[in-house]
């Protein structure tokens, strides 16, 4: 009798035993704890925001938002200057990191200049272009030395005019951002791929096409997304330009917020900007992931 209850000690200490949690757990359980209070809770609150009233579910703030004259230009704004400014933004970015992989004389510096917007805020970066643009700004200055009469750059009743400025000071704001992907991407890839075209006979179009561009192709990915997402969220700089007469879609998230002091709708636009982010990180995921790769 002894014997036997010796004999099944061990299984019943084995049967009693907690399970093991993996050690993946522990790893990534705190980041999706994390995670889901830092992104996951505001988002919540704000679909209830948007989308609840005293009574419950309502449409009231949507349709506020959607109503709204201010509402469709803005929208048509932000994807126009997205559309624009993002293929200009990697074209430049592109050539600048491939003049700097060529080695020129003092290419540090010309590297650090360039990323110099990289170091200023958004606003800064507004005020500074709002003292070129400005009707006695440094721009008509310039133009009244050599004998040209100035314009109102930022004129109200011209468009063309005001989405050109907001263009041009974005992509000389942000464009040192993708330069810094880009840079950091081709110092990944040997020369020896180059050179191995160059020994039979590509031009520099078709190693850029054939061998630069598809090596380059995750750290594109990765500026694309990026660049993307922060382009739907420009205000600062349209703002200190333009004020409200080239609306953005935050631009109006921000005077619905703090002007017409109305969280609802200002959530209601928010959760747009949320979507259509959401919408082409997953689109270029898709667009831009390698051949057998799967979904």
């Amino acid at each position: 009798m002894a014997v036997e209850s010796v004999l099944s000690a061990p299984a019943l200490a084995v049967s009693v035993r907690p399970r093991r949690i993996p050690p993946a757990v522990w790893l990534i359980g705190p980041s999706i704890v994390f995670m889901a209070f830092l992104l996951g809770w505001p988002v919540v609150q704000g679909v209830l925001q948007a989308f609840r009233n005293e009574e419950g579910f309502t449409l009231e703030f949507v349709a506020r938002m959607a109503d709204d004259p201010y509402f469709w230009p803005a929208v048509r704004n932000t994807f126009l200057l997205i559309a624009v400014m993002i293929p200009l933004q990697f074209a430049f970015a592109i050539a600048m990191a491939l003049l700097l992989r060529a080695n020129p004389r003092f290419h540090k510096a010309h590297f650090f200049i360039w990323a110099i917007p990289l170091a200023l805020s958004d606003l800064a970066a507004g005020l500074v272009w709002l003292a070129i643009f400005n009707d006695r700004g440094y721009l008509n200055s310039a133009l009244s030395l050599v004998g040209l009469e100035g314009a109102s750059w930022l004129a109200y009743d011209n468009q063309t005019a005001l989405f050109v400025c907001v263009l041009i000071a974005e992509v000389w704001r942000s464009t040192s951002l993708v330069l810094v992907i880009v840079v950091s991407g081709l110092q990944g890839i040997p020369r020896d791929y180059d050179e191995a075209a160059q020994v039979f006979g590509a031009g520099f179009w078709q190693r850029l096409r054939h061998v630069t561009l598809p090596l380059l192709k995750p750290s594109l990915q990765v500026a694309l997304i990026l660049r993307t997402i922060l382009a739907f969220q420009t205000f600062a700089v349209a703002q200190a330009l333009t004020g409200q007469n080239f609306p953005l879609v935050v631009g109006e998230t921000y005077r619905w917020y703090t002007g017409l002091q109305n969280p609802n709708v200002a959530a209601a636009l928010a959760l747009i900007i949320l979507g259509a982010s959401l919408v082409t990180s997953i689109f270029y995921l898709r667009a831009l992931r390698e051949k057998g790769q799967g979904n």
